[in-house]
């Protein structure tokens, strides 16, 4: 056997494993490559098209956000509104009840004061006559005597000027 031959190199076996190579290579690029290319290629535009609807995903969500918090802030003010109108009408009424009380207690004194003043005027009458009465039996009694009814008229009158200046 020669050993020469085993590790020497045989120009036309060595372009034949260099074309025998290439033809690896192309076969491989062509049948394996292109294909696998492909699919990343495939699985990368996925993937941005679930970034994309990622993105518009959290672009509505920001903009639900804004538009509940915008929401949230008018229903706070529509209540504030509300309970501000309600305060104001509950201190109208109250001054209108205040208002009709006062009036309504005007009206009980002044009532009150012309019943207390008519009753004093029928109680110095009773008395003036219960006087005139009394003023009439005294006289009588300490003069003795009959007393003309002019006399007895004009004493009463000074009797009760008297009693009408002293009350």
């Amino acid at each position: 056997m020669d050993v020469q031959g085993l590790v020497g190199i045989v120009p036309w076996n060595f372009v034949a494993q260099i074309c025998n190579l290439f033809i690896q290579v192309y076969l491989i690029k062509r049948f394996l490559f292109k294909p696998i290319n492909q699919m990343l290629e495939k699985r990368k535009a996925m993937a941005d098209a679930e970034i994309q609807d990622a993105i518009q995903a959290k672009d509505e969500a920001i903009a639900m956000k804004t538009e509940y918090e915008q929401n949230m802030l008018e229903a706070k003010n529509k209540a504030n509104e509300i309970l501000v109108t309600a305060q104001k009408t509950a201190s109208v009424q109250s001054e209108e009840i205040l208002k009709e009380a006062s009036q309504q207690a005007a009206a009980m004194k002044a009532k009150a004061e012309n019943d207390i003043a008519q009753e004093k005027r029928k109680a110095v009458n009773e008395i003036k006559d219960e006087i005139g009465g009394m003023a009439i039996e005294i006289a009588g009694k300490v003069v003795e005597r009959e007393i003309s009814e002019e006399d007895h008229t004009k004493l009463i009158d000074e009797f009760i000027a008297n009693v009408g200046e002293a009350s």
